[in-house]
């Protein structure tokens, strides 16, 4: 007899799984994106309580480690060959501040459009709202005050050679250049797949650098804005004195600002919410 005339027809293998274990498995199934989102909501709780201090001066701390993705980019391109692929390598140097400030566990703003979104969601009264208003704020101040430290630490201490600094202001000029719609379109994209990220980061215990550097490289690769490391940006671009402040943050930072909300808070966060609420009820 032959090895697949011994084995049962696929139906009769079926008949061996019972209808308690049917349910128990697509009960199983249906809690993978409850506990996910259960997870990002308590911590989006925790982080509303925080006391303001904290969350300012982990704020800055957090713009000051993402400029890092703007040094780390302009180092790889100076260390490499001008070639059709140094933008495959050049592009991972992205995700070195995003792995510092989320494996540092600091307060970055893009982060914190999904975690504070959804107890508000959950709960949309006058405290969650105000609260997450103030989370927001106070986050994207301390992040935008970081990134202004770190762009004048990187353009008068010296502590980058000429031809990084060089490098560095001609991937600045690069965004700055960019007009307001093109700002805003490139930075859907982003907001969502940082909030994509931060669904992933309950699921992914022990891969979390690998998480992070694929999302964040994929948002480097593509070529989309994220409002902080955009700052740094348009700050040095402000220092060299290219362009001027004003412009730069109502044209390039506001624009981005408003993508990244919306692509991480109004659409991601929305639409998690959307598919487990009615069973968070049961």
């Amino acid at each position: 007899m032959s090895a697949d005339a011994a084995k049962p027809p696929e139906h009769e293998e079926e008949e061996h799984i019972t209808e308690e274990e049917r349910e128990q498995a697509a009960t199983l199934t249906r809690l993978k994106s409850r506990i996910v989102y259960e997870i990002i909501r308590q911590e989006g709780r925790s982080e509303l309580s925080r006391p303001q201090s904290s969350i300012w001066w982990s704020g800055i701390a957090a713009g000051l480690g993402i400029s890092m993705s703007l040094a780390m980019e302009g180092m790889l391109r100076v260390a490499l060959p001008d070639t059709d692929w140094r933008p495959l390598v050049e592009n991972l140097g992205y995700s070195a501040g995003f792995l510092i400030v989320m494996l540092g566990r600091l307060q970055l703003f893009t982060e914190n459009t999904v975690t504070a979104v959804l107890p508000t969601l959950a709960d949309p009264c006058r405290r969650t709202i105000l609260g997450t208003t103030r989370l927001w704020s106070t986050v994207f101040l301390a992040n935008m005050v970081g990134t202004l430290f770190a762009a004048v630490f990187w353009f008068y201490s010296g502590a980058i050679s000429p031809e990084v600094g060089a490098a560095v202001l001609e991937l600045s000029l690069h965004v700055a250049d960019w007009g307001a719609g093109e700002t805003f379109m490139r930075a859907l994209p982003a907001g969502f797949l940082i909030a994509a990220l931060v669904w992933m980061m309950p699921s992914s215990e022990g891969s979390e650098f690998w998480v992070i550097l694929f999302f964040t490289y994929l948002i480097a690769l593509g070529d989309f804005a994220h409002v902080v490391v955009g700052s740094a940006e348009l700050f040095m671009v402000a220092l060299a004195g290219e362009q001027g402040i004003f412009k730069l943050l109502g044209v390039n930072l506001l624009p981005a600002l408003a993508g990244n909300i919306i692509g991480g808070a109004g659409l991601f966060a929305i639409l998690a919410w959307g598919q487990v609420h009615e069973e968070m009820e049961d």
